[in-house]
């Protein structure tokens, strides 16, 4: 009933954010989706992540057969297209074979499975489809966004980030003198968050197969809900950041071309009027929020995934700060709103408490305040940065302690295992 529910929302969201793009002349995110069974798709590494996730459900002998398929039939779209002469110059040549699997496998799970089999296979197809109909929605809210918001708070923000010392500018001076090398590498993990997050989510749904059920929470559960809701605060609070705000990138609607080597001047804030391109996307720093869920649920793994979690989560946080798509008041804002979320989804799997509510309570209440800081106290955070630059890590810290100590409570306790007491020796 839960997983049933769930995929009517879905849907549901889904066919809304379809209507409301065809009202602003874009395509929506089923269209979209359709549109990539036979055109090359937008991301083929994500397609074959979902595929990845879906197959948590087969046998390796099935998962085999699954990859050997979807590369089959990337291989035959490629020599049609090569054949037609068709080049590929918006989207990846590969990644088709992956959709048409995962739509291959609802097929065989409504016609040739029964009962409980029929209900794990579609659960693993409806988890590989969400994952990919989470970045097509995510897409179009952007679009929307900047079609409905245009104006910007980027000079509160801006504003504010002085009582933090305007950590993105440092950080851009930083990505520059490393040049290419470090600059690729930044935006290759920048780019494929959603691979990794599937990494770990397959860690932690190894055993599906055997024991033909999902556990109670994992990480794909808080990661969709963190694109479903970030984008709602997005049109609360539209920003687009400072390399568009105050960087070349933002051309003439740009306050000044300061970004990175000049910090913005502290005068009195005002929203700014900005294109209907750019995405008002920075409000909180949603790739902050999936980072930080990715280290999260990486703790309970092997060490080289934890390795990776920790990795993952430094390199987003430099690329987001360091190619000027975020300021660093967004990415406070992005811990303690990912931290709320994973709380409230834990609570929800667990069964609600008192600890639960307190700590979503508390995350929420500090999330709230955030917000209004930055658009109503600007001025005053950036004219005493040693008295609001604490307060705000210290609301941020005091949320990351809060969840790890309430989870510590949630987790069982291991028990040490008892030593035989030595046995004296016979005389």
């Amino acid at each position: 009933m839960l997983w049933a529910t769930a995929g009517v929302v879905a849907l549901g969201f889904l066919v809304a954010l379809e209507v409301d793009a065809r009202r602003y002349g874009l395509s929506g995110p089923i269209a979209n989706q359709v549109r990539e069974v036979i055109f090359p798709p937008k991301s083929g590494f994500l397609l074959y992540a979902s595929m990845a996730l879906m197959m948590v459900v087969l046998t390796w002998r099935q998962r085999l057969i699954a990859a050997g398929a979807a590369i089959g039939i990337d291989i035959a779209f490629f020599l049609v297209r090569w054949v037609l002469g068709v080049k590929v110059t918006d989207g990846h040549p590969f990644g088709n074979g992956a959709l048409w699997v995962i739509l291959d496998y609802a097929v065989i799970a409504v016609t040739r499975r029964k009962g409980r089999e029929r209900v794990l296979l579609l659960k693993g197809v409806g988890l590989g489809l969400l994952l990919v109909a989470g970045r097509k929605a995510g897409d179009t809210w952007l679009l929307i966004t900047s079609k409905t918001r245009p104006a910007v708070f980027d000079q509160y923000v801006a504003t504010a980030d002085h009582a933090l010392g305007n950590p993105s500018w440092l950080a851009g001076r930083m990505v520059r003198a490393t040049g290419p090398i470090g600059s690729h590498i930044l935006d290759y993990v920048y780019i494929q968050l959603a691979v990794a997050a599937v990494v770990v989510a397959a860690y932690q749904l190894r055993n599906v197969a055997i024991e033909r059920r999902f556990p109670s929470h994992h990480l794909v559960r808080t990661f969709l809900v963190i694109g479903l809701l970030g984008p709602a605060i997005y049109m609360i609070f539209p920003v687009v950041g400072p390399v568009f705000a105050y960087g070349a990138d933002g051309g003439h609607w740009a306050v000044a071309n300061l970004w990175p080597d000049t910090p913005p001047p502290i005068n009195t804030p005002h929203q700014i009027p900005f294109d209907e391109i750019t995405p008002r996307n920075c409000m909180p720093s949603l790739h902050t929020a999936w980072a930080t869920t990715i280290f999260v649920h990486s703790r309970k793994g092997p060490r080289i995934l934890r390795f990776a979690g920790a990795f993952w989560l430094v390199a987003t946080l430099g690329a987001t700060l360091g190619f000027g798509y975020h300021y660093g008041v967004d990415l406070v804002a992005g811990v303690v709103f990912a931290l709320t979320i994973e709380a409230a989804m834990r609570s929800l799997a667990r069964g609600w408490d008192r600890s639960g509510i307190q700590l979503v309570a508390h995350g929420a209440t500090v999330f709230v305040a955030l917000l209004l800081t930055y658009r109503y106290l600007p001025m005053q955070m950036a004219q005493r940065p040693w008295v609001f630059g604490p307060l705000l890590v210290l609301a941020m810290v005091s949320v990351v302690h809060g969840y790890v100590r309430t989870t510590k409570l949630w987790d069982p306790a291991t028990a040490p295992v008892r030593q035989p007491e030595p046995q004296p020796e016979p005389v």
